[in-house]
């Protein structure tokens, strides 16, 4: 059962689009949380990705690590692709491969190639948080990066944190998408964790340039 209080996301909400404007880009607006009475050195290390009703991010740059039919299907789409060759010339560098993950938000891999990545480029995407989506033979493209694009993935970045933030919005859209892609997106974290809102100590929202709106955890 949802322990979020729906007025005070509201309320934060409308603050934050309020007052949003005047950058020369769009903001996203983010979800933070802290959490409590978890132990990721003991406990079951919780990890999942939800599709969001709406994208959150205005842009959203998406990678294609690709066979040679879906390099035909990126170039026709538009999509940035690479091929292993491409690949192969980073020669496992980490400072490339650091570079390239922050040039991409997100990535995709062909399923004949996903297992060749770790191979192929080190533990480089994973340690960025950033490992590739399978994409199937038959899939189209576009669909998965729009669905990649959509999706906000809740993992703990190591050992020791015990906070951590997904983009649930941008300040372009409606109130009411916003309010529910933060609704889903918190009660699908909650449902990761083994004691579930028990676990949850504060609820933050903030646009990228704004202040911090507490939403739970008062």
């Amino acid at each position: 059962m949802s322990k979020l209080n729906a007025e005070a996301l509201r309320e934060a909400v409308q603050s934050i689009l309020a007052n949003a404007g005047g950058r020369k880009f769009t903001e996203t607006i983010e979800l933070q949380i802290a959490l409590k009475n978890y132990d990721p050195n003991k406990e079951r290390r919780f990890s999942g990705t939800i599709r969001l009703p709406l994208p959150p991010r205005k842009t959203f740059n998406v990678c294609v690590l690709a066979d040679a039919k879906h390099i035909a299907d990126c170039a026709e789409a538009g999509i940035p692709s690479m091929s292993v060759d491409d690949l192969k010339k980073l020669k496992k560098d980490k400072k490339l491969v650091k570079k390239l993950a922050k040039q991409y938000d997100a990535f995709l891999a062909s399923a004949t190639l996903i297992r060749k990545i770790p191979r192929l480029l080190g533990p480089g995407l994973n340690k960025a948080g950033k490992f590739p989506s399978p994409l199937g033979a038959n899939a189209d493209v576009s669909v998965v990066a729009l669905n990649s694009a959509a999706s906000v993935k809740f993992q703990l970045k190591s050992k020791k944190a015990l906070c951590l933030g997904v983009a649930v919005g941008n300040v372009e859209m409606d109130e009411e998408d916003v309010v529910t892609n933060v609704t889903l997106a918190i009660n699908f974290l909650a449902s990761l964790l083994p004691k579930g809102w028990m676990q949850i100590k504060r609820l933050y929202v903030k646009s990228t340039m704004g202040p911090s709106h507490r939403i739970h955890g008062f």
